[in-house]
Parts: C-alpha cells; sequence; structure tokens
C-alpha cells in the first residue's frame, strides 16, 4: 500500500522558535560588536535559512559574506547548545500530530535550519512522530528548492505522489511545496500574518487542531482558497 505522507515545516509551524533563534543571533551579532535586535524583530528575519537570518540581523553597510559568515561560527555552536530552552510546541500541536499518525498518515519534518539543531529540536520535543527530518545541509538546498521534498520521499523509500499534503507558515513553503508540484496549506499562527498568507491563494488553518482536516481533505478533495 502507498504512503500517505503530510510534511511540516518546523520553525512557526509546529515550533516557537524565535526566542533561542533571537538570543543566539543576539550573542553573534554582541560578539563582534553589533547592535542587537528585540525578540518582537526576529519573526521578519528568519525563513530562508541561518545565513540569511544573520544577513538580516547585521546593519545595512555591514552585510557582506564575509561577516555572514563570521557570525555563523559563533551563531551555530550557541544555538546547537541553547535551541530547546525556550522553544515551545504550538499549542495542540503535539495532540495533532498524535491523531494524524493514528489515521495511518506518514509524517516528515522539512527545515531550512541547518541540519544538526533540525535533528536535535524535533527529537527533542517530538521523539519518534516523524519519519523523516530533513534540514539544511551540503546536498539539501534551501526551500523554496524543491530538493528537501525530493530527499524526504527518497529517504522514505515513496513518490512525489504520495505527498499528500504540505504545511507551512510562510511564503517560502508555500513556493516549496508548487516548486514540488505537492498539495499545500498555510497556517495562520506561525511567524508570518494571516493577510500575507491569504495573498498565496491556498487552504489555510488557523489552529493546530484544524489539521485533523487534512484527512478529510484526503478523502473527499481540497478546498477552495
Amino acid at each position: 500500500m502507498n504512503k500517505r505522507v503530510v510534511i511540516f515545516d518546523l520553525d512557526g509551524t509546529l515550533l516557537n522558535t524565535i526566542q533561542d533563534l533571537g538570543q543566539a543571533c543576539n550573542h553573534a551579532l554582541h560578539t563582534f560588536g553589533y547592535p542587537t535586535h528585540s525578540a518582537t524583530e526576529y519573526p521578519r528575519m528568519v525563513g530562508n535559512g541561518i545565513n540569511k537570518l544573520l544577513e538580516r540581523a547585521l546593519p545595512v553597510e555591514a552585510q557582506t559574506e564575509s561577516n555572514v559568515q563570521q557570525l555563523r561560527e559563533v551563531f551555530v555552536p550557541y544555538y546547537l547548545e541553547h535551541c530547546c530552552e525556550q522553544t515551545v510546541p504550538y499549542e495542540g500541536i503535539v495532540e495533532a500530530l498524535q491523531l494524524l499518525k493514528q489515521q495511518g498518515l506518514t509524517l516528515a519534518v522539512a527545515s531550512n535550519k541547518f541540519d544538526d539543531a533540525t535533528q536535535k529540536i524535533v527529537h527533542h520535543f517530538f521523539g519518534n512522530i516523524f519519519d523523516a527530518v530533513v534540514g539544511e545541509r551540503s546536498d539539501v538546498p534551501r526551500k523554496p528548492n524543491p530538493t528537501i521534498v525530493r530527499t524526504i520521499v527518497r529517504e522514505l523509500g515513496c513518490r512525489v505522489e504520495d505527498v499528500v499534503m504540505y504545511v507551512g507558515d510562510s511564503v517560502v513553503d508555500v513556493e516549496t511545496a508548487h516548486n514540488a508540484n505537492v498539495p499545500v496549506c498555510a497556517c495562520t499562527w506561525g511567524f508570518v500574518p494571516e493577510s500575507q498568507l491569504r495573498e498565496q491563494a491556498v487552504p489555510l488553518v488557523s489552529s493546530p487542531s484544524d489539521l485533523g482536516l487534512i484527512v478529510q481533505w484526503i478523502e473527499y478533495g481540497f478546498p477552495k482558497p
């Protein structure tokens, strides 16, 4: 029997990671004498991987590749050590995942976070509920490149056609799903304003409890945005 796979983004979809990301970024900025940012500023900087986060956090005149790499060398070990301290699952996410699993769905994570941190965080908060977990690594370019979806499919031993839903909280996630030619819905509880997601003309879910609708959509068809 073919697998029915649901792929989830991580940051802003399964977990609120802003506090730990912001703390690690501020640590790197402070180390080299750059201004730091409040936690409320970081949601607009995330979504495209660590390098892009660090670039956006730098003053405009300092946004060079060499400065980003210098910050990354400090950010990565600090974040890897502290990435589970203030991060929390969104309320109802664990129960929603358990329900989908009980319905026979295969679950996976596709993240632009570097792979070591992705693996650590997912295992820490969700144990073994996910059947495949892939973060940014040398052979997996950042989303919206669809390679990450194809990598998950290969690791699961199935086909792209078996991916019944991609769930994310950003335009990057919607573009990733479109590039991979898989169905997508966007969650409104993450880091991107709902108004921006509505412009993408995809189904929206407003609460983790609504993820149970995925099973209905598989059986009866997907709603119009």
